[in-house]
């Protein structure tokens, strides 16, 4: 059975827990696509096509692998890519509470999606795209949460190139 599953985020930035379950679930899934969302509401700092970029240039060496911009409802971003199975990563039980909502709407809204929850690595679990744009922003290092790519993306978005 060729089963398709859908990553989705912002990311806004990627970080190294994003990447660390990108290429987990890359090899459980015969397709992975990772879905980045527009997501205006949440005023990102890279724009849509940046992060489409970024995580394109991580991701560039497996080949089950693609990366697509989207916006609009998941649930039907999912079932334009014949997905089966929504990816999500979950660091702390708040996570959990949100994404276990989230997981219902998209069930109630596509019943032939369904949410799998993976855990980063225990290095990762910290690492929040939100974190990192604030450490990085007051000058301090943030290269061992991110790809070296996206570390030089957010020096340069913050004028310190």
């Amino acid at each position: 059975m060729h089963i398709r599953a859908v990553y989705p985020g912002t990311f806004d930035p990627l970080t190294n827990g994003h990447a660390d379950i990108v290429l987990r679930a890359a090899r459980l899934f015969e397709t992975l696509i990772v879905a980045v969302a527009a997501n205006p509401s949440k005023q990102p700092l890279f724009s849509l096509d940046e992060r489409v970029a970024l995580a394109k240039q991580a991701f560039a060496g497996c080949s089950n692998v693609s990366v697509i911009g989207f916006s609009g409802l998941l649930a039907d971003f999912a079932k334009s890519q014949q997905a089966q199975v929504l990816i999500r990563g979950v660091r702390a039980v708040a996570d959990y509470e949100y994404e276990f909502q989230l997981a219902s709407m998209n069930r109630s809204l596509n019943p032939e999606l369904d949410s799998i929850f993976m855990t980063p690595s225990e290095k990762n679990t910290f690492i929040s795209s939100t974190l990192v744009k604030e450490v990085c922003r007051h000058g301090g290092d943030v290269s061992s949460f991110v790809p070296e790519h996206v570390r030089l993306a957010l020096l340069t978005k913050f004028g310190r190139s």
